[in-house]
């Protein structure tokens, strides 16, 4: 008898458990709030239970009876507004042409204003103006892309956004996808540039995943919060580490560096080794590396007893206590050592990607969809996002704008738009002479234009 009761009793509270997990989409009932009002939490189980039950409720009828391209909450006109088509600030994407990636050049012309096509002088292709952008080849309009790419990117469920639109899950998946490759294209083009970076902070999260688990490491500038770039790997070990360094590295210039880490060891090996430059002596065999100067190691090792921090050792692995002090002061001011910032950029994370929530239902299937995730939420955090504590520099001020990148604050359309030139052409090595055609291609194509 005891039983069949358990029996009859499991399949009652299977309906709670799953009415419970659709209260968990919304993200104030997964995080800790700070709120004092009388009944307040009533309120939000309140709301979250009645908009989780819309939700279920509503998604099946709108399959059922209008299917997935009906757009309940509002329509977008289909009439796109003229833009306008400027040649000079257009290069050619052939990965063929010599003058690929090179704008100014007065090879672009309009081939069709109607269908918005240049043409490439040099090659005699045609090209639309989203190619090699996250629009290629939707028939979406821009703006409603863009629009759901932003609800993404701050958090919005998916589910939510099927309802709200009627597209079906794969779609917008897709669109997260192309908005993550575009998000990876602009940040390596733009961020990953030598700069002078004065402290910098890194860290890891512990991601759930269906069947296992996997790790993801982050490094940011501490003076203009902008976020340096991430690597995700199935295994918390030095691969992941050197990789995520490797990162910082190309983002640096050889200035004086402090890095900042928890206590795992990886941190000092990976910096020591990644910040090397061979010196050329002219003699035969494997130049000698030669570490940069002035690049310190401090860390923060904290010790955990029933979850909670009853203890924070900070270390002074690389450099002398007083270099250290001066950077950490100049990038951060008054305090002491620490990985609060990274933390704070991991607790942005966290609330945005909801596969990174703690004790939520959503895990991630592909090691693929984190990391489009993380440079969709990472990119739009540096070019789209302004920083309340950057506002002493001017209102709106992002992490972009203050490391010197842009000179406004970028919509999200603008970051999903924006053309990432690829590598300027180079001649195939041959036997023999270069014929005269080939010379005349490097005489136009590989001087220095400016």
């Amino acid at each position: 008898m005891q039983k069949v009761a358990n029996k009859a009793l499991s399949q009652v509270r299977i309906f709670v458990e799953h009415a419970i997990g659709g209260m968990k989409r919304y993200n104030i009932l997964v995080h800790g709030f700070r709120n004092r009002k009388v009944d307040f939490e009533d309120d939000v189980i309140g709301i979250c239970a009645g908009g989780s039950s819309t939700l279920n409720r509503g998604m099946v009828r709108l399959q059922c009876k209008w299917g997935s391209r009906h757009t309940p909450l509002g329509t977008f006109p289909n009439a796109t507004r003229r833009t306008n088509m400027d040649p000079t600030t257009t290069f050619c994407p052939n990965s063929a042409c010599p003058a690929r990636g090179q704008g100014g050049q007065g090879n672009i012309g309009i081939h069709s204003r109607k269908d918005k096509r240049f043409i490439c002088t040099a090659c005699r292709k045609t090209f639309t103006a989203t190619k090699g952008t996250a629009f290629y080849r939707l028939r979406t309009p821009a703006e409603t892309v863009a629009l759901v790419l932003t609800l993404l990117a701050h958090g919005c469920p998916l589910q939510a956004i099927v309802v709200a639109f009627g597209f079906d899950e794969r779609t917008v998946a897709a669109w997260e996808a192309r908005a993550g490759r575009q998000g990876q294209a602009v940040q390596e083009h733009l961020v990953e540039q030598p700069r002078d970076l004065g402290h910098v902070q890194a860290d890891e999260i512990r991601v759930k995943k269906q069947g296992g688990v996997v790790w993801m490491a982050l490094a940011i500038m501490v003076k203009t919060r902008l976020w340096l770039g991430g690597e995700v790997s199935n295994q918390r070990d030095m691969p992941l580490i050197r990789r995520l360094i490797e990162r910082v590295r190309r983002c640096a210039a050889q200035r004086p560096l402090l890095v900042c880490t928890d206590g795992l060891v990886s941190y000092i090996r990976a910096i020591r080794e990644t910040f090397r430059d061979p010196v050329h002596t002219g003699t035969g065999g494997r130049p000698r590396l030669r570490r940069w100067r002035n690049v310190l190691i401090a860390q923060v090792v904290k010790r955990y007893e029933r979850r909670r921090v009853v203890e924070t050792e900070r270390r002074i692995v690389e450099g002398t206590p007083a270099r250290v002090e001066t950077l950490r002061r100049r990038s951060q001011g008054d305090g002491v050592i620490n990985t609060a910032y990274i933390e704070r950029r991991n607790a942005t994370f966290r609330e945005r990607l909801a596969s990174l929530t703690r004790r939520g239902r959503a895990l991630a299937r592909h090691t693929l969809t984190l990391q489009h995730g993380m440079y969709l939420i990472g990119t739009v955090y540096n070019f789209c996002t302004p920083h309340a504590s950057l506002a002493l520099l001017r209102d709106g001020t992002t992490p972009a704008m203050a490391a010197g990148i842009t000179d406004h604050c970028w919509t999200v359309q603008e970051l999903l738009s924006f053309h990432v030139p690829p590598p300027r052409w180079t001649p195939t090595k041959q036997r023999g002479r270069p014929t005269h055609a080939i010379k005349r291609l490097i005489a136009r194509w590989c001087g220095d234009h400016g």
